[in-house]
Formats: C-alpha cells, sequence, structure tokens
C-alpha cells in the first residue's frame, strides 16, 4: 500500500480502488492531548559559566545541587535546566518539572542530546517530545493500554482489497507442495524408486505471506496509526513505516499487524539483493523475474554450451546485467544481440541467487537440509530434503521448483555441455545454501551436503516437487 497522508481527522468512504481508500474516522483523543501538554520553560542561568559545554546554551548552571534546581526551576510545569553533577563531575543532568515534581534525567550527547533511544538536535526538542510523552502517558494510560483491541486495520481493506487479489493471481500459476511417501519397489533393484504415493490432501496453503519491513520513521505533520487510527504523538520517532509497503502504525501496534505486506513497486529501488519474497510480491508474480528470463534465455539458446553454469562469463558484462535489471526491471535486454555469450546470463542469474539476502535455502532450514544429506540411506536423505522442502517459504519453493526443473533439463544435453547433477551440484551448492553464520571452515566442511542436496534435487525433481 502507497504512503499516503492521514493528517487530517477524518477519512473517505471505502474506495474500490485500494489506492484511494482512506479510514472512514482517526481518533483525535491523543491529539487532543498531545496539543494539551505543557510547554517547555527554559530557565537561564544569570552569568556567563566558563565551563558550559559549547553544545550547551544558557539554561546550563554549571554545579549545582538538586534542591537549588528544584529551586530554581519554582515549580512551573515544563520549566527545565541543565546542571553539571555534584558527585560525577563532567556528566550532566536534565531537570524538568512535570506533575508538581522535578524529575532528573542524565544528559548524553554525541552529535546530538538524548536520554534514551530518541536523539534530538536540540535540548529544547528534547524536552518538547519528553512533555508530549509524559503528559499523554499519564493522562491516558489505560486508553494506551488498550488501543490495540479493537483496530480498524481490516476495514482499511488492505488485506481484502490487496492481498486477495495478489492470491488469486498466485494461486493460477503456482504449483502446490505435495506430501510425497518415498517406498521400495521389490521389482526393482535400486533402493530409491521414483515412484511416490500422494496424499489426497495439500500439506501447503497456496499464500505468499511476507512480514512488514518496519522502521522507526519521524513524521513531518499530525499522523494517525493505520492499525488503531490513534494518534501518533510525540516530536521524532512517533511510530514505524513499513519501508516495503509505506504501512504507517505505532511500534506497539507493529507487533500485532498480520503478515500481509503488499510491497509497493515505487519503494523497491533494485532488483538483486532484494528480499525473494518482496521481490515477487511486488511485481505480482509466482517467482523473481530475473529468475524466468534468464532461463527462458539460456533455454533458448546455451543448453549445449560446453561447461554451462561452471564456465564463467567477463565479471564486468555480468555486472552489466545486473545494472539492466536494477534499472529496467522486466524489459532488461540479455538478448544475444546485447551478449552474446551465454555464460554471461548463467553468471548473472547465479549472481542474483548468491546475492539474495536470505538464500533461496533459508538460513533457519539450512542445518535441516544438510542433516539429510548426511543420513546413510538413500531413501531417508529424499525424505529429509523432501521434508524441508515442504518448510520453505512458498517464493522460495516455487523458485526453487522451477529452478531444479530447469537443471534437470541441462542434464539431458549432458553429452553436449558436458554437465550432469553432480557437477550442477558442485556449482549450485553454496549459490543455494550458506550457513546462518559465515564460518568459513564450516562452509568447508559442509561442501560435500551442498553438492549432494542439489544434486539429489536435480535427480528426483519430477518426485520432490
Amino acid at each position: 500500500m502507497a504512503a499516503s497522508s492521514n493528517s487530517s481527522l477524518s477519512g473517505s468512504s471505502v474506495s474500490s480502488d485500494p489506492e484511494d481508500y482512506q479510514p472512514p474516522i482517526w481518533k483525535s483523543y491523543l491529539y487532543q492531548l498531545q496539543q494539551e501538554a505543557p510547554r517547555p520553560k527554559r530557565i537561564t542561568c544569570p552569568q556567563e559559566m566558563e565551563s558550559r559545554p559549547k553544545y550547551y546554551g544558557r539554561e546550563f548552571h554549571g554545579v549545582i545541587s538538586r534542591e537549588f534546581a528544584d529551586e530554581l526551576l519554582g515549580g512551573a510545569e515544563g520549566s527545565y535546566l541543565i546542571r553539571e553533577s555534584q558527585r560525577q563531575p563532567g556528566t550532566h543532568t536534565l531537570a524538568l518539572r512535570f506533575g508538581h515534581q522535578t524529575l532528573n534525567y542524565r544528559l548524553f550527547y554525541d552529535g546530538k542530546h538524548f536520554v534514551g533511544e530518541k536523539r534530538f538536535e536540540s535540548v529544547h526538542d528534547l524536552v518538547t517530545d519528553a512533555l508530549i510523552t509524559l503528559y499523554i502517558e499519564t493522562k491516558a494510560a489505560e486508553y494506551i493500554a488498550k488501543m490495540t483491541t479493537n483496530p480498524i486495520y481490516e476495514h482499511l481493506g488492505y488485506t481484502s482489497l490487496l492481498k486477495d487479489k495478489t492470491v488469486h493471481r498466485l494461486s493460477r500459476g503456482r504449483t502446490e507442495p505435495r506430501r510425497v511417501t518415498f517406498q521400495r519397489d521389490e521389482r526393482i533393484s535400486s533402493p530409491v524408486v521414483r515412484r511416490s504415493a500422494l496424499k489426497d490432501t495439500p500439506e501447503k496453503h497456496c499464500s505468499y505471506e511476507k512480514i512488514h519491513n518496519f522502521k522507526v520513521h519521524t513524521f513531518r505533520g499530525p499522523h494517525w496509526c493505520e492499525y488503531c487510527a490513534n494518534f501518533m504523538w510525540g516530536l521524532i520517532a512517533q511510530g514505524v513505516r513499513c519501508s516495503d509497503c509505506g504501512l504507517n502504525v505505532h511500534k506497539q501496534c507493529s507487533k500485532l499487524v498480520p503478515s500481509d505486506c503488499q510491497p509497493d513497486l515505487r519503494r523497491i529501488k533494485k532488483v538483486f539483493s532484494c528480499d525473494l519474497t518482496t521481490l515477487v510480491k511486488a511485481h505480482n508474480t509466482t517467482r523473481p523475474m530475473v529468475v524466468d528470463i534468464c532461463i527462458r534465455e539460456i533455454e533458448l539458446r546455451g543448453m549445449k554450451s560446453e561447461g554451462l553454469y561452471r564456465v564463467s562469463g567477463f565479471s564486468e558484462h555480468i555486472e552489466d546485467v545486473r545494472l539492466a535489471f536494477d534499472r529496467d526491471g522486466e524489459k532488461a535486454d540479455i538478448s544475444a544481440s546485447a551478449y552474446a555469450d551465454i555464460n554471461i546470463i548463467a553468471g548473472a542469474l547465479k549472481l542474483y541467487l548468491r546475492d539474495l539476502p536470505i538464500p533461496v535455502i533459508t538460513f533457519d532450514l539450512y542445518s535441516k537440509f544438510i542433516q539429510a544429506a548426511k543420513l546413510p540411506n538413500a531413501e531417508s536423505r529424499l525424505e529429509g530434503i523432501h521434508e524441508g522442502l515442504l518448510q520453505l517459504p512458498p517464493a522460495h519453493y516455487e523458485t526453487l521448483r522451477y529452478l531444479m526443473a530447469h537443471l534437470k533439463r541441462v542434464t539431458m544435453f549432458e553429452k553436449d555441455n558436458l554437465m550432469n547433477a553432480e557437477n550442477l551440484g558442485i556449482v549450485f551448492g553454496p549459490t543455494l545454501m550458506q550457513p546462518p553464520e559465515q564460518n568459513a571452515l564450516a562452509t568447508l566442511n559442509d561442501m560435500r551436503q551442498q553438492k549432494l542436496v542439489v544434486q539429489l534435487m536435480i535427480e528426483h525433481e519430477d518426485v520432490l516437487f
């Protein structure tokens, strides 16, 4: 969902276009409280302090006691000053009057002023934000605790209008993961038989779920939470925004938002090194278009190329292909007229898969696949790999399924390209699988298992997928 300003107190009625939809009402209670919060009143020192740090102003009073600071503040709500600690010279304390008492905070500076997580350009801004937060959390503690219990999120139409449309599109083009039972056939000598008994009920739903990529955000002007419809209070860092779809919510509300992020193409700045699920949801495809386009080109003119995927193309030209996809997306030209050497296209596909922030075989399932490859029994190995495949995120599963079907076709031209399943396993093992902790020794020790996992997926592609 594209980010939209919600700086008014009311919105329009439901629109059939999710881009135009606004909630019927924004709750104004917290906004009104922010307007009522005490304003900062700086208590200045009447004399010039030689010990005053250059990043403080006349609010710095040097070394004074808590009692004297309290006296200087005079009981006025919102009044503040900075003093140097008597007990710890060189450390500074913000004395702030709120709730008929003086609050003392250890004050820090590292280029910006802070007492907690938020960092401010000036002490005045810090005090303004503190007074707003203290006032709202004092006056509306019970309201804030309950504000997530009646969310408007479903009413936004975000899930119903965007997610349903996407799932409908994806459901038409995706092969459903299926549970397979590997079994022996006594009439055949091979210990692993490429026959399977399929269960009637699919083991995995067709749903490309994606969690939101929330990051702390400072909103300019009044903004309301798109989950609970309440005002996002404070001067800076009032809430979080999903960097992929633009959803704006309170930090506490972000923990309750469903995993239904629908990335906005305008926010996806590149194709390579972009999260796999984010990319396919942004483009509304079943697989990354890089995979589809590269494989299509390779199968068109490169299946008989000797050493396909093993022979490297020129790195400068591979980088050109990467830049073309990042710049032009699905319109990138990788035809023979642009890149005559098919190894450049094969190299670009490997680079794309290798640069994924989360590998095709995800970090959390890496050890499951490695352990499956170590099993002594051939049938158990296939069972273990299949169990791992069923746990992959849907976009990762579909990408791997499509890639393995392609690599299986590559092996059919082994007489010309000299690439069998084992050779392709050596190439694609470390490309598709990476240990969670980047440990060179662990990677070296697992290379045999990485190769075997990919080799078995190619050889048994029709059963495993």
